[in-house]
């Protein structure tokens, strides 16, 4: 069976997500859009240049969105990174006002190509920009998922093996709620040295509270070195899609939308080929469950208020 990926936006993340799938042969076909007629063909040009040193052939196609109606999964990169310039409150809503107009537009267009895969969002503010994505093209809950708390999650798990010298590959636990300063890291889900880490963070005194906030912070301890991130998305949006196509049915951060709390933030679920398959129910503190309430009221609202000011009516 052919895997076909799509990637609208081909800035610093998209065109890293595209050089992974590329350089890894994670799909036969390779659709690249951007505005920026110049650019997305000369990365199409690149990667064709690529291929011969490469293991794995992949059909590319540009600026095609019709090429995008049997696609398995399509990756929204969409954003403008000079928004985050004079970003001093790491506010990812910082570039709101011009990734709402593109998800509109895209929404669009992707509507009339008669897309009917798996709608990944990376495009920030990730759980709002989610949201509209599915607001704005009708497409099932279950097939439009933001990458989330999926990278965070990494980075905290990053900042637990650090403190303890083990790979990250060996501590598990999740961040949840907003893609954004009002995410925590859910300690009563983390594990480690096969044991709770509040267990081993009592033993070794260890602040866990500190090792939260370098998970929160650890999107713009990158972006102030170089002035954006790239590699930590692209490789858990990739990881993503694989998943998708390969209806590998994994447990997994993301954000999908959840009913009790009326909009979508970042919480395990299973997914596979359709997008989320089930919903997990963690056994989360009392503190913890204030939390996610918290930062599920926050996206929930400035998604209702930009809707609205976009639409000129209430969201029902």
């Amino acid at each position: 069976m052919t895997r076909k990926i799509g990637v609208i936006g081909m800035g610093h993340v998209g065109s890293t997500v595209a050089h992974y799938i590329v350089a890894e042969g994670f799909a036969d076909e390779l659709v690249l859009i951007d505005t920026n007629e110049k650019k997305v063909n000369a990365d199409a040009t690149d990667f064709e240049d690529a291929m011969a040193n490469l293991p794995a052939h992949t059909n590319l196609t540009v600026n095609d969105y019709d090429a995008l109606k049997d696609a398995d999964v399509v990756i929204s990169a969409v954003g403008n990174i000079g928004l985050q310039k004079d970003n001093k409150e790491h506010d990812r809503f910082i570039e709101l006002p011009f990734t709402k107009e593109a998800v509109r537009s895209v929404s669009q267009k992707l509507k009339a190509s008669g897309f009917s895969g798996v709608l990944v969002d990376i495009t920030n503010p990730c759980d709002v920009i989610t949201m509209m994505y599915q607001h704005f093209t009708g497409f099932p809950k279950n097939r439009v998922i933001g990458t989330g708390t999926l990278l965070d999650s990494s980075r905290m798990r990053r900042a637990v093996s650090s403190e303890l010298g083990i790979d990250p590959r060996s501590v598990g636990g999740y961040n949840l709620g907003e893609h954004g300063n009002s995410q925590f890291t859910a300690w009563s889900t983390v594990r480690v040295l096969g044991q709770p880490i509040t267990k081993v963070a009592a033993e070794r005194n260890i602040d866990l509270a500190k090792l939260d906030e370098v998970a929160r912070a650890g999107g713009y301890t990158v972006f102030h070195g170089k002035r954006y991130t790239n590699y930590g998305i692209a490789s858990a949006a990739v990881r993503l899609a694989n998943i998708i196509i390969s209806d590998a049915r994994t447990e997994i951060p993301v954000s999908n939308f959840h009913e009790e709390y009326g909009t979508y933030l970042s919480y395990p679920a299973i997914v596979g080929r359709s997008g989320i398959i089930e919903q997990l129910k963690l056994d989360l503190t009392d503190d913890e469950k204030q939390k996610l309430q918290t930062s599920a009221d926050y996206i929930r609202t400035r998604f209702e208020d930009t809707v609205s000011s976009m639409t000129g009516s209430k969201v029902e």
